[in-house]
């Protein structure tokens, strides 16, 4: 156990990885910034001057920093899915613990690699699965562990993704296209999710996965008449359009800015002139979500089945009014059922009195005071992730909500086996796939 800060390089100077880095300026005390690895110069010299980095710790690659004698303790790493595991191997063969950003590979293969080679460097990997640390999440994990429901014999959870999200994400942006990030939307957008099925089962294997989904919406054929290739240059029904770039994202220009301003980097504050005409040129957040390279699905369904017998199912919905998450958990004694974005937990019990058919009680984080100190993203999980790595480091307790990289593979196995059960349209058995 160490009473110094841990210190750390970002790998990836992306949104992620910042916002986990910026843990250290709240607590210099536990985590300290003292390099920065990322092929874009401009992006290298703005996480030094934040974090006052000097030249000597500024690297292009994760394979620079690799070569070069080990500097710090942890490496944050918040690189694209596709570069996870490549830029991961080397750092952890140098010596560095890892905080890495879900998913933790974008293959089977990757994945059993990865775990390998943590296997035999010794040394610690921790996967960013956030929700897993927002009180919500937490609170219904407790409510499991001890028994408030019996055994579950069946788990429902939902995740509604919001037209804009839908739409900056797996339409026009980033993780619109397998062969571009090598990744799908559910193990883009939905790890997270089925993390939490894994977690809620506390070490009951899953045993086989089948699944249904398509592109089913954003789709050339379903192009209203009238539509452009770019809304703001050629688009006739731009003014009345859902997915009007103007209207997601310069009526709300600080709605995924990180994302959507990235061209424009270089300018410390572009103005919405500059803005638009980025969206006018070559901007991709500026095309016709009916006319992009988009590839992945917009809605999925999983079904689950453990090795004790029992069931779980996640639905995945893009272009949906509210962005929401919602689990039900259905046990031998009860039921747990709640919105994440409510913050509120309902339990029901049966009961046999006279008159009666069930008992419910209603946890209300925001009334508990159990939100106190739940900033950030996720609910809260994102910096208490990040306090829970420092913890593991330093040799402190950790939290119930910490995994090991074993625990993150059962989550990613459903992931990936329901890819493969959709495309094969088939059940995937998990023990031999």
């Amino acid at each position: 156990m160490s009473d110094k800060p841990v210190t750390a390089v970002i790998v990836g100077a992306g949104h992620r990885s910042l916002h986990y880095a910026s843990y250290s300026i709240a607590h210099p005390d536990e985590l300290k910034i003292v390099g920065v690895a990322d092929p874009v110069a401009r992006r290298r010299e703005q996480v030094a001057a934040k974090y006052q980095i000097p030249r000597q710790h500024w690297f292009e690659s994760a394979e620079e920093l690799a070569n070069q004698p080990k500097m710090a303790d942890a490496v944050i790493n918040g690189t694209m899915d596709h570069h996870h595991v490549p830029t991961s191997l080397p750092l952890l063969r140098a010596g560095y613990d890892l905080l890495l950003e879900k998913p933790l590979a974008t293959s089977e293969t990757e994945m059993r690699e990865l775990a390998r080679t943590t296997a035999d460097t010794g040394r610690t990997v921790l996967i960013c699965h956030v929700l897993r640390y927002a009180p919500f999440y937490r609170t219904v994990r407790e409510l499991v562990m001890n028994g408030a429901i019996g055994d579950v014999i069946n788990i429902q959870t939902t995740e509604h993704v919001s037209y804009h999200h839908m739409a900056v994400g797996f339409v026009r942006g980033k993780w619109n296209n397998k062969d571009k990030c090598r990744s799908s939307m559910l193990m883009s957008k939905c790890c997270h999710d089925l993390d939490l099925l894994a977690w809620m089962k506390s070490g009951i294997s899953p045993s086989s996965v089948a699944s249904f989904g398509s592109n089913m919406y954003f789709r050339p054929e379903n192009m209203p008449e009238g539509a452009g290739y770019r809304c703001l240059v050629d688009c006739e029904i731009e003014s009345n359009c859902l997915y009007s770039a103007r209207k997601h994202y310069l009526d709300h220009p600080d709605r995924w800015s990180f994302y959507v301003w990235d061209t424009l980097e270089h300018i410390e504050r572009p103005s919405l002139a500059q803005k638009e005409a980025s969206l006018k040129a070559d901007n991709p957040y500026g095309r016709c979500v009916w006319r992009c390279d988009n590839d992945v699905v917009d809605h999925q369904s999983v079904a689950v089945a453990f090795a004790d017998g029992s069931t779980a199912t996640h639905n995945m919905v893009g272009g949906t009014a509210r962005p929401s998450r919602s689990i039900h958990l259905l046990g031998t004694k009860g039921e747990i059922q709640g919105v994440f974005e409510d913050s509120r937990i309902i339990v029901r019990h049966i009961d046999t009195a006279p008159g009666c058919e069930y008992t419910e009680e209603i946890i209300d984080l925001n009334e508990t005071g159990d939100m106190h100190g739940a900033t950030g993203g996720h609910g809260g999980g994102d910096l208490r992730l990040v306090s829970d790595f420092v913890n593991t480091l330093r040799g402190l307790p950790r939290s119930i909500s910490c995994t090991s990289l074993d625990d993150s593979l059962a989550g990613h196995s459903i992931g990936f086996s329901a890819d493969r059960a959709m495309e094969e349209h088939a059940v995937v058995n998990l023990e031999h796939s």
